[in-house]
């Protein structure tokens, strides 16, 4: 996989010192992209090149019919371009995300590879990487520059959100791995990428007016704590181009009727806070409910003050001219001024220069080299649809259907009506026959006929396979007919198709029924079994992936023809299926074990500290040799806090003949912030899975939730500092981990990277003269104060901060002015607090809650608890100031080492590893709403 996210560096880029983009009327061309109806040139289309210089163009499924018509199409764009003098070639975008999502279609030269989510099931980011590069290279083969990819929405929302299989899951890290890896694949293809749906169509509320936007009703802090993760990570991997909808936003401190065209969310959000500075394109402005509530010509002009560098105008040539007149009428009355378009002039004149030029553009490979790729892209197709599908429960083993049904025995298939992909050999197959006239009335028959024959064939296969009969009918919303009814008490089993059961509830209802039929038939036989029923989702796989009824469920992520070969392979055995489902779901796969309910006791001091010694010694020797383990320093006090803020409650599972502890859990409750935390659940490593952690997580959260004011629960806790969240270290334990906690009704979707991280050898540290430079220019006063007598300004500053222990660590730091001090950056100007740091030496009272400090070989400082003010502005400056006259305090009091004892991973990791820090610890910090913990049973 390429280091470089640059696809042609040997592509000259275009200098924005010509004299041709003197003309105002050229560089606004750049401005758009449009699209046209049509498989060949328009005179539509030509116009806008011609005379008004459009420099982008979108192309979509009604646009291209096959490979070789498609290369022929894009030259001639091209060659128009060219004769017209464009002085640079254009950019010609397509949606193609595999799936069900794909503009072009060719069964001879372009090949079909999963779904996002599909693709992530593999577990795979190299998959991910090689089926990018491979669509890359069909698409540039035809000559596609710039690909609409990829999607970075996290589905934090599951329930009737129609983006579905096309995001990679609901965990916003796994959705930024895979991401970046889709656009590296895309990049060393040749293509530009994009983005998309900037901040995200993960969690929208739908209204009921055609005119009212779907809404996003998180707040940004909410956003930023997950559906931002995966846009923030692309952005700092290089990222091209970044897609912002159309959507509205609704929550404290964000009210946008259109996103795209609002100047928090693109120029505030996205490339202040984010840093993007690439291209920056709008939602369609022909979308009804904001060309009705806006309009196309002020929507334009909205949009480009807004800070987007491309309007997208899909398809009606009249209101692509309304917004050319608008911008042009912006721009000549002062609205929008000269130099806010050279700076999107320049954003596109970048872009382009890393994805074509006019030797590139003029001689697309074409059919040719599409032929090269076929052998390999192939088998690859294979590979990736073989490693995607999921088995995700077979309670009773059902699969493969051989080992069930000799083939003389019957199944019956059931399907639900769905529209053919539009992109596909049906939906191509119906529009053909539409053209040519065809017999067959047009209308609600067809809608029938294409709805059945879209899973016909995966009758028939399957038939073929087995060599036995496979009754095929659909289903539809008027739920189980007596039709349905006699062929299920006919058939040996039941294979059900579900696409999207939660938002088309119908189908949850059908299979439901059905279940239950099959259930009642298992009273009438004399081994009293039920009769087999398989149920496959070929869409999201959300569907009953929580419904441990649906015995037996597979998902396959999409409905293309190849998804449902590969599926007919599993169901007779022929493919042994290795997909996992993505994201939190997960945790939901494995298989419930029987649950042992131990008696669980609170921790008694004087009883049990010598047990937990011992626990912890035992813990600790059974980790990785040469892996520090998180217990590392650890002992029975450092679990005690004996904090006035702070109501601690511990407990244990112990062998009451030898007193010695079989399991222990730590749990805190912050009065500051009303949160209850698990801070550690720890098990003799000989006593596992016998579900004494199931017992100690219950008791915890029974107790926790006694506390009547508690409003939210976290895993991991800052103090004490032993587990920041679920150890990440160790990928496998990770994952087995959140499965465990999964479990417990905890979703680690929600999760927070965080690190603990340390700087060695300071006798030999000096600082990074960047940071050092930055100081100096800082607009801010810094100073190390100690004591009480600071309290009241810095707990005031300190309160704008909602982290879980932070106020607690303020408190202990200014009360042991001996061993702690706290460095504050105050504005000058009227000295209020803009950012704040607690230094801890190892002698300090609380030094227990931080066993990191106990290094035998070296003497340890800790920096703790970073507090910048939201309107503080330069966030990673400040916090890197405050971090670096920390080392030197700290370097002056002799210290052989510094701890920052908690980081968020994914914001400053990069920033202090330029300073000499390198990590000690990872976690994922989970967080959730106390009305949304239940008590355990």
């Amino acid at each position: 996989m390429s280091n470089t996210l640059t696809p042609s560096s040997s592509l000259t880029p275009v200098s924005m010192e010509s004299p041709v983009w003197d003309d105002m009327d050229r560089a606004m061309g750049q401005m758009f992209i449009m699209g046209f109806e049509g498989t060949e040139v328009t005179p539509q289309i030509t116009n806008l090149i011609e005379k008004h210089y459009l420099g982008t163009i979108l192309l979509t499924a009604k646009n291209l019919k096959t490979a070789e018509q498609t290369t022929k199409l894009i030259l001639d764009l091209q060659t128009i371009a060219h004769d017209a003098g464009h002085p640079v070639p254009l950019a010609i975008g397509l949606d193609q995300e595999n799936g069900g999502v794909n503009s072009l279609f060719d069964e001879t030269y372009i090949r079909q590879f999963p779904s996002a989510m599909g693709v992530a099931a593999t577990g795979s980011t190299e998959m991910a990487y090689n089926i990018a590069k491979a669509t890359g290279q069909e698409l540039g083969a035809v000559g596609i520059n710039w690909i609409m990819g990829p999607c970075l929405d996290v589905l934090t929302n599951v329930k009737n959100q129609p983006l579905g299989v096309r995001s990679m899951g609901d965990d916003p890290e796994e959705v930024s791995k895979f991401g970046v890896a889709f656009m590296k694949g895309y990049n060393d293809a040749g293509l530009a990428t994009c983005g998309k749906h900037f901040p995200s169509y993960g969690n929208l509320e739908f209204l009921s007016s055609s005119l009212d936007v779907p809404v996003i009703t998180d707040s940004l802090e909410q956003l930023s704590l997950s559906a931002l993760v995966p846009f923030r990570n692309a952005i700092s991997h290089g990222v091209n181009g970044m897609m912002v909808g159309g959507c509205a936003m609704s929550s404290a401190g964000v009210n946008v009727m259109h996103a795209c065209l609002s100047e928090q969310v693109v120029d505030r959000l996205l490339r202040d806070d984010l840093g993007f500075q690439g291209v920056v394109m709008s939602e369609c402005l022909e979308m009804e409910a904001l060309s009705q509530n806006i309009g196309v010509g002020g929507g334009t002009v909205m949009a480009v003050n807004a800070g987007c560098d491309l309007v997208l105008l899909c398809r009606l040539f009249s209101v692509q001219h309304e917004a050319i007149k608008y911008l042009k009428l912006g721009y000549e009355d002062g609205a929008i001024s000269q130099n806010r378009i050279r700076q999107s002039l320049k954003r596109v004149l970048d872009l382009k220069a890393t994805c074509t030029n006019w030797e590139k553009a003029l001689n697309p490979p074409g059919i040719s080299s599409l032929s090269t790729l076929r052998p390999s892209h192939t088998k690859l197709s294979a590979d990736a649809y073989n490693a995607s599908i999921t088995v995700v429960r077979d309670k009773e083993r059902l699969l493969p259907l051989s080992n069930i049904l000799d083939s003389d025995e019957e199944i019956l298939l059931l399907t639900p009506l769905v529209k053919p992909l539009p992109a596909s050999a049906l939906s191509k197959g119906l529009a053909l026959a539409s053209v040519m006239g065809s017999t067959t009335p047009w209308g609600k028959g067809v809608a029938l006929m294409s709805g059945e024959n879209v899973f016909r064939e995966l009758g028939r296969s399957l038939a073929r396979k087995r060599k036995g009969r496979v009754l095929h009918t659909s289903y539809t919303a008027h739920g189980v007919r007596p039709s349905h009814e006699k062929l299920i008490n006919r058939s040996s089993a039941i294979i059900i198709v579900t696409a999207d059961a939660n938002r088309n509830l119908y189908q949850n209802g059908f299979t439901k029924h059905a279940a239950m039929i099959c259930k009642s038939q298992a009273m009438q036989g004399a081994e009293r079994q039920e009769k087999p029923m398989v149920v496959v989702s070929v869409s999201s796989p959300y569907d009953f992936a929580l419904d441990t009824t649906i015995g037996t469920y597979v998902c396959t992520y999409d409905f293309t023809e190849t998804a449902l070969q590969t599926l007919v392979e599993v169901l007779i055995g022929d493919l042994a299926p290795t997909g996992g489902l993505p994201g939190t779901l997960s945790q939901n796969q494995s298989h419930q074990h029987t649950k042992q309910h131990w008696l669980v006791e609170a921790f008694d001091e004087d009883r049990d500290t010598k047990a937990l010694d011992d626990l912890l010694q035992t813990i600790e020797q059974e980790g990785p040799v040469n892996q520090r383990s998180e217990l590392f320093g650890c002992s029975s006090s450092t679990f005690l806090l004996h904090n006035g803020g702070i109501d601690e409650a511990h407990f244990v599972v112990r062998n009451s003949s030898t007193g010695s502890l079989l399991g222990f859990c730590c749990t805190y409750f912050f009065k500051s912030t009303a949160t209850g935390v698990i801070g550690a659940i720890l098990v003799d490593p000989d006593r596992r899975k016998l579900s004494i952690g199931h017992s100690l997580h219950s008791r915890s959260i029974r107790n926790l939730l006694h506390q009547g004011s508690v409003k939210r629960f976290q895993l991991g806790s800052k103090l004490p500092g032993v587990f920041l969240g679920i150890p990440t270290n160790n990928n496998m334990e990770r994952k087995r981990l959140r499965r465990w906690f999964g479990s417990m009704g905890w979703n680690a979707a929600l999760s927070r990277p965080v690190s603990s991280m340390i700087l060695k050898d300071l006798s030999t540290w000096s600082a990074p003269e960047k940071v050092s430079r930055s100081m100096k220019h800082a607009k801010v006063e810094f100073e190390l104060v100690h004591g009480r007598q600071y309290a009241e300004s810095i707990m005031e500053h300190v309160k704008t901060s909602s982290r879980q222990g932070v106020m607690e660590v303020y408190q202990l730091a200014l009360a042991d002015q001996s061993s702690c001090g706290v460095i504050r950056a105050k504005k000058p100007q009227d000295g209020r607090v803009l950012g704040t740091v607690v230094l801890c030496s190892p002698g300090a009272s609380w030094a227990e809650a931080l066993p990191a400090l106990k290094d035998t070989n070296n003497i340890t400082w800790a920096i703790s608890s970073p507090v910048i003010s939201p309107s503080a502005g330069e966030y990673s400056t400040l916090l890197q100031g405050l971090i670096l006259l920390g080392i030197r305090q700290v370097k002056e009091q002799q210290a052989d080492a510094v701890l920052l004892d908690c980081v968020d991973s994914d914001g400053e990791f990069a920033g202090l590893s330029a300073m000499g820090f390198t990590v000690l610890h990872n976690f994922e910090e989970v967080s959730c709403d106390a009305d949304s913990m239940s008590v355990p049973a």
